[in-house]
């Protein structure tokens, strides 16, 4: 069963095949990075995914073959000074982190390039990530003016420990996919080709099985980092101020010239 054309979207396109529903940021001339319309669409997807009683899981993914998602849309940023209009006039991506943690099916990330920056941070947030051999994982926030002090750093050292979290924040390197694997940062790595069907095939798996136990399971696991979505809001408080800072700014413009940032002028360890 397959409903292509159910529903309509401009950022991302949103496809129920049998028990998965497909969901895939569709914005590759920008590294399929997020703006506010995105973000939107994004949430409406998981909402739509949420009440299809076909849907068994979701599997989020990038279009084209060199970006799963490079986060908040820089060139924005610089350009306006925000990530865009939105639906409701403000930039929802604490919203869409909670509807991905609380969607009572797992979500799978199928990581088809370079995932870095908030679009790091989503594949994290997903349950189980799956990645091509091609696929790269890192931050940039330190870089371009931005941090994720919430869920992008808090639940990511559950994951990969915090030794290993604080590296990929302070340093900003990048990690390919055996890298991920082996810091569990992943659960599996397969050949590009073969990535959306092996994401298909745990639908398939995990279809089978019993939703209400799923769904228990799901929130069971949620419940011990449920109170990182406190940090998380006021992080994003923070990240709306810093965003405009002569400092934010300096990151998201040096972005945008293709040029290091200066950031120089803004220590202050007072």
């Amino acid at each position: 069963m397959s409903d292509l054309m159910e529903h309509e979207f401009g950022d991302i396109t949103y496809v129920v095949e049998d028990a998965a529903a497909i969901v895939t940021i569709n914005r590759p001339e920008r590294y399929n990075a997020f703006r506010s319309q995105t973000v939107d669409e994004l949430i409406s997807a998981f909402n739509l995914a949420w009440s299809d009683q076909r849907v068994r899981a979701v599997v989020l993914t990038g279009a084209g073959e060199k970006a799963f998602c490079t986060g908040g849309d820089v060139k924005q940023r610089a350009e306006t000074g925000d990530y865009g209009p939105g639906e409701l006039g403000r930039f929802r991506i604490g919203e869409l982190h909670k509807v991905m943690r609380d969607i009572p099916k797992p979500v799978i990330a199928a990581v088809n390039g370079i995932a870095v920056g908030g679009g790091h941070v989503l594949h994290v947030l997903c349950d189980v990530s799956i990645a091509s051999e091609g696929a790269r994982f890192g931050q940039a926030g330190p870089r371009v003016g931005s941090f994720d002090a919430g869920f992008g750093s808090a639940y990511l050292s559950r994951v990969v420990g915090e030794k290993k979290a604080r590296e990929i924040w302070f340093w900003c390197r990048q990690y390919d996919a055996a890298a991920a694997l082996e810091m569990g940062l992943v659960n599996k790595v397969v050949p590009a080709d073969h990535l959306l069907a092996e994401a298909k095939a745990w639908v398939a798996e995990v279809a089978v099985l019993s939703p209400t136990a799923i769904r228990f399971l799901k929130q069971s696991f949620n419940a011990d980092t449920d109170h990182q979505a406190g940090f998380s809001n006021m992080a994003m408080t923070a990240l709306d101020i810093f965003g405009v800072s002569p400092e934010g700014m300096e990151g998201a413009t040096a972005f945008a010239d293709k040029r290091p940032a200066d950031f120089a002028p803004h220590v202050n360890w007072h």
